[in-house]
Formats: structure tokens, C-alpha cells, sequence
């Protein structure tokens, strides 16, 4: 994992707000030189820090099952299944977690054929899987991808070249 500094943590709020802002707005923005926002921004796509991608609503554009999957393993496997689901090309969320499933995965699919094709005949037959539960998306209210950098903090240029928060 990259260590974030501030102008990261700034360059990722602006992008999550509007990842199709140029590196020239981005700079007008923060002060920061053009060229030192798209050296940050490719390190930090290089790292796997960031990515810069559409999303779309699956529901708006002709995926009919959107559903999250509770998955049950035997001992000592939950993290190799982890692996295998999420080379599935329907699954576009994977965790290991605790509680009552070891596995949670977010799967999209075209129609209830398709998800049904996924769940029996790919998915329950990983090895290390001894139980799922389904619940279906009816209706998604939100879906957002802004997190853990906080509001985007302005900074103004300062003569002696150094960045200082506005107040």
C-alpha cells in the first residue's frame, strides 16, 4: 500500500469528485504544478491507490440482477474462495469478513438465468464453499465510491513555493 501524503489525499478527492478533471484544472485548483499532479496520479494508478473508472448503475443498463451473496466456507479456505470469486467476471465485490459469513460478494448479472447459471454451476462448486444466501437488489438508492480521504481541502500558493491550507 502507498503511503498518502495531503496532495494525495487532495488529488483523490478531486478525482472523486470528477475523475475526468484534466491535471491543468486540478492544478489551477490546488496550486500544485500540472506536472507534479499527473506524476502523482499515475504513481498512485501504478500502485493500485487509485483507478479512474465510469460506473454505472448496473440496474439502468440491462443488468436485471444485481445481488450480494453470503458465503459460508469450511475452515481455513474463506480466503482462497475469496480469490476465485472475485476472477469472476460477475462478482465486482469481494470481502473477507466476519460474522455470519466468512465471504460477502456483490455479483451482477444479465437476467435470473444468468445468475442462476452463475450461482450453480460456477460459484457454489468452488472449492471451500459450503453454503451461500442471496438477497437481491430491488432497488439501489446509492451507490458511491467517495471515501477515505475526507472533503478536498484547498490550498493556496504561497511565495516561497510551499502549500498552505486556505483558512
Amino acid at each position: 500500500m502507498t503511503e498518502l501524503d495531503d496532495i494525495d489525499r487532495q488529488l483523490i478527492a478531486a478525482l472523486q469528485l470528477n475523475g475526468r478533471k484534466s491535471f491543468k484544472e486540478i492544478a489551477e485548483e490546488t496550486g500544485i504544478p500540472a506536472s507534479s499532479v499527473r506524476y502523482r496520479v499515475q504513481r498512485l494508478e501504478e500502485s493500485g491507490t487509485l483507478q479512474i473508472v465510469g460506473i454505472a448503475n448496473p440496474l439502468s443498463i440491462g443488468f436485471d440482477r444485481l445481488a450480494l451473496i453470503g458465503v459460508r466456507c469450511t475452515p481455513g479456505m474463506a480466503k482462497k474462495v475469496c480469490k476465485e470469486m472475485a476472477e469472476l467476471t460477475e462478482s465486482s465485490y469481494v470481502v473477507l469478513t466476519t460474522g455470519s459469513y466468512d465471504v460477502m460478494v456483490e455479483v451482477v448479472c444479465r437476467d435470473l438465468e444468468h445468475y442462476t447459471e452463475l450461482l450453480y454451476d460456477r460459484l457454489q462448486l468452488i472449492e471451500g464453499v459450503a453454503s451461500t444466501e442471496t438477497f437481491f437488489v430491488l432497488e439501489a438508492h446509492k451507490l458511491a465510491y467517495g471515501w477515505g480521504v475526507g472533503p478536498q481541502t484547498a490550498f493556496k500558493p504561497q511565495p516561497n513555493g510551499v502549500q498552505a491550507e486556505q483558512e
